[in-house]
C-alpha cells in the first residue's frame, strides 16, 4: 500500500503520517532522506530523531531508499523534497537526468511488499522562484509530485492541518 501525502511547508504533512503509520503498525520506520549539510544540520536531525518515541526505528538514507525499505513493514519516508535534493546537487541541476534517477528509484519501492507513506511538498504552489535553478528545481518537483500520485493507492493534501483526500484506495 502506498500512501502519498503532500502540501505546504507547516501544513501537518508529517505529524498525519506519523499518526497514520502508528495506527498501521506498533514498530514503524522513519526513513529520512536529508543529506546532513554542517554540523547545525546534524543538531536538528538529531532532534527529530529524540521527538519520536521508542517504537520508531530511524534510518537514513540520502538516495537509495530501497534498499533499506523491508519486506512487512511500516515506513515513512520523510520527505521526497530532501530526497529530490539530493539527485539534483548530485547531477549538477540537471532536471532530466534527476527525474529519471529518481522515478528509478521510486519504481523499486513499488516491488516492495511494504506500507509505504510518503510525504512531499507542493511547492510550486506558492512564490515563484526568483531563480533559474529554483525554477528548475521546483519542475523536478512537480513531475515528481505526479508520478508519486499516480502511483499512490492513496493520496491526502493536507491543508491548515487537516487532511483532504485527493486519491481514494483503489
Amino acid at each position: 500500500m502506498l500512501y502519498y501525502i503532500t502540501g505546504g511547508e507547516r501544513s501537518g504533512k508529517s505529524s498525519y503520517a506519523q499518526n497514520l503509520a502508528l495506527q498501521l503498525s506498533n514498530t514503524p520506520f522513519y526513513l529520512a532522506t536529508s543529506r546532513v549539510w554542517d554540523d547545525n544540520h546534524r543538531q536538528r536531525i538529531d532532534r527529530h530523531i529524540a521527538d519520536r518515541d521508542q517504537r520508531w526505528t530511524s534510518i537514513e538514507e540520502e538516495k537509495e531508499l530501497s534498499k533499506v525499505v523491508q519486506n512487512n513493514s511500516v515506513v515513512v519516508i520523510d520527505c521526497v523534497t530532501l530526497w529530490l535534493t539530493n539527485f539534483f546537487v548530485d547531477t549538477k541541476n540537471d532536471i532530466e537526468k534527476s527525474l529519471s534517477q529518481a522515478k528509478t528509484e521510486f519504481d523499486k519501492l513499488l516491488k516492495i511488499d511494504a506500507t509505504i507513506i510518503i510525504i512531499s511538498n507542493e511547492i510550486g504552489m506558492g512564490v515563484h522562484a526568483t531563480t533559474e535553478v529554483g525554477r528548475k528545481f521546483t519542475e523536478l518537483q512537480g513531475w515528481m509530485n505526479q508520478h508519486l500520485a499516480k502511483h499512490a493507492d492513496k493520496a491526502i493534501l493536507m491543508v491548515s492541518g487537516i487532511p483532504v483526500e485527493i486519491k481514494a484506495s483503489k
